[in-house]
């Protein structure tokens, strides 16, 4: 499916849909990565505000398709306002986790060409108070991607075991204080429910006394909170498990990272994913005997993927963009 060449991309000019001033992470090595080819069938499975979205839009041409998956129903609305004339696109209100079930009914088993991963939280979600994804600016305290799903931060908070605190903030967060925070929220829901973000980062800061650091000492305690409350790395996971048959021969996956849990999880796949459609004798292949050398993942027989690279962003895009800073993109070839 990919023997064509690759056209030049779709000029802008004329298409205000395509346009937008924020520039979403990684762009060039995304767009490099997928080497999206007119006529192709894409998957952007964090659609976020659309800016990979459009490039890939840009480059498929009329005869191109594009499904977009994002949970929160602020995203999808900005995809319908964005891109509702287009008909090569199509935005479905679900979490990656069910790429595998949004494939079955669509049809796209075998036939992807590119599938997108940015396990990002979107700027809009961060830069939102309401939504409770940062302690900038105070707000409810929710965390929740898709607001319809699931508890919210504060209801989780209220009712979690400061051994279960203390797990998630470890887990997720890897954060050393873990115990003595999770005691001191304990201690402080029972005189006041914790409901708003600046609330729960100062009661973080107080329980981790000790010299200025460089991020405040309640970073690792909110993303290990936001993890926990969205599921997300089991959500990426589920994506990774369902990319081996969503993905035709020589279709492309780009993944883009930002802390070391989910960084692992993806190194790991795409180095150890057996294929499905191997034969009975492939069965026995142990992955443990699976060689690489510094470019490709190569084993005897049944491998899913090699690796195609590793990049990081720019220090030009980490001075515009501070948010880039953590991001580490991976890209895998689906073998035969």
């Amino acid at each position: 499916m990919r023997a064509s060449p690759r056209p030049a991309p779709t000029p802008l000019r004329g298409r205000p849909e395509l346009m937008s001033a924020h520039r979403p992470v990684m762009l060039d090595e995304v767009i490099a990565g997928l080497a999206p080819r007119a006529g192709g069938l894409y998957v952007d499975a964090t659609f976020g505000r659309g800016g990979h979205s459009a490039a890939i839009l840009e480059r498929i041409g009329e005869t191109g398709r594009l499904h977009a998956l994002d949970q929160d129903p602020e995203a999808c609305q900005a995809a319908w306002k964005r891109f509702g004339t287009c008909p090569q696109f199509r935005i479905h209100r679900r979490n990656f986790a069910a790429l595998a079930a949004l494939a079955g009914e669509l049809g796209l088993k075998g036939c992807v060409d590119g599938l997108l991963i940015d396990q990002g939280v979107s700027s809009p979600q961060f830069d939102d108070a309401g939504r409770g994804f940062s302690f900038a600016h105070d707000g409810p305290l929710d965390m929740r991607m898709d607001p319809d799903a699931g508890a919210s931060a504060a209801t989780w908070l209220a009712s979690a075991s400061a051994e279960q605190i203390a797990d998630v903030l470890w887990r997720y967060g890897e954060e050393r204080a873990s115990r003595r925070i999770a005691r001191r929220l304990v201690e402080a829901r029972a005189e006041a429910p914790i409901t708003r973000t600046v609330q729960l980062a100062e009661l973080i800061a107080r329980a981790v006394p000790g010299p200025r650091q460089k991020i405040h000492p309640a970073t690792r305690s909110f993303q290990a909170i936001r993890i926990h409350i969205n599921g997300e790395l089991d959500a990426l996971q589920a994506a990774l498990d369902a990319s081996v048959d969503l993905l035709a021969p020589g279709g492309r996956m780009v993944v883009i990272s930002f802390h070391s849990l989910e960084d692992r999880i993806v190194k790991r796949f795409t180095r150890e994913a057996l294929s499905p459609r191997r034969d009975a004798a492939d069965a026995a292949v142990d992955p443990a005997r699976v060689m690489y050398d510094a470019r490709f993942s190569i084993s005897e027989s049944g491998r899913a993927f090699r690796t195609v690279g590793r990049q990081f962003p720019t220090q030009a895009e980490c001075a515009a963009n501070p948010r880039a800073r953590s991001a580490v993109l991976r890209i895998a070839e689906r073998l035969p």
